[in-house]
């Protein structure tokens, strides 16, 4: 087994707390929750509605993935948390779909939670897999 490799990327918004953007061990990716921060002025207050917020974290998701050379077609697996599950689940999950193609999601596991930094309505979370 190879050593962790620890990533950060000046492109992505800085970290909310101690953490690496990213962390890769024999060809595996733990990419870490991405929020809806606009990493060009990060004190900005955040978009409104979860379908904006989604985009927005889709946004800083895709600039780690791009950083690590990967896209979303290397990502095995996502987890998402929703403040406001029950408002928001349907319209976060037309969002969600339309990053990836019917027929190639990654599984997700969907969790409806009481807070997340920044008062954010969405974050998620990839593993992806090096070809």
């Amino acid at each position: 087994m190879s050593m962790p490799e620890y990533h950060m990327f000046a492109a992505a918004p800085a970290p909310v707390a101690p953490f690496s953007h990213a962390c890769e061990a024999d060809g595996w990716v733990f990419i870490t929750g991405q929020l809806p921060i606009d990493p060009g002025n990060e004190a900005a207050p955040l978009s409104e509605g979860i379908e904006a917020q989604t985009h927005k974290t889709f946004d800083n998701l895709l600039v780690v993935l791009s950083g690590l050379g990967l896209g979303l077609e290397n990502v095995v697996s996502a987890r998402a948390f929703l403040t406001d599950f029950h408002s928001d689940y349907e319209r976060f999950n037309a969002v969600y779909a339309s990053y990836f193609p019917e027929g190639k999601r990654p599984a997700r596991t969907c969790i409806g939670t009481t807070g997340l930094a920044r008062h954010a309505l969405v974050e998620i979370d990839f593993i992806a897999r090096r070809p």
